[in-house]
């Protein structure tokens, strides 16, 4: 009796050049799904018109952080306001109902009135859980704080000044 060797119809070297391409396809695959959206992709930062739901609810989530320091009630005059991506940056200057200027000789922020520049408070905020927290903060900075901050150099472009 002989024995016959039967080729397979196709090289040897196939079935290995046929796993390299599906490993390199999905690499391609995963990278393309994993790596950020481009600027010309992503949403561009805009302020939300006063009156809506969002600028409201910024606004609310900064409140507390004002109003701990210098007792409520507290209004806001919106100096700038930029959402991207579900983050905000907001520039606000707090104040009494009415535009009554807050005095700050009643506030816990009495020690450092001589050293501030304004009560002008800067807040990064991020939407998490169905709502606006905020990450980062300073109330009458008197310098650009966030220029080195590593949290600052991830955000969407547009959203705090140049």
């Amino acid at each position: 009796m002989t024995l016959s060797v039967r080729r397979p119809p196709f090289p040897a070297i196939w079935p290995t050049r046929l796993l390299c391409a599906g490993v390199a396809l999905l690499v391609a695959l995963a990278v393309t799904l994993t790596v950020p959206l481009s600027g010309a992709h992503a949403q561009p930062a805009y302020e939300p018109a006063r009156g809506t739901q969002e600028r409201k609810d910024l606004m609310n989530a900064i409140r507390p952080l004002v109003e701990v320091r210098v007792g409520a009630p507290v209004e806001f005059v919106v100096d700038r306001l930029r959402v991207s991506e579900g983050w905000a940056f907001a520039i606000v200057s707090p104040q009494r109902p009415g535009g009554v200027p807050i005095d700050l000789s009643r506030t816990l922020l009495r020690d450092q009135a001589e050293v501030m520049d304004t009560i002008t408070t800067y807040v990064l905020l991020r939407q998490a859980y169905g709502r606006w927290n905020v990450v980062d903060y300073a109330i009458g900075p008197t310098d650009v704080f966030w220029y080195g901050d590593p949290v600052y150099s991830q955000l969407p472009p547009g959203l705090v000044p140049g």
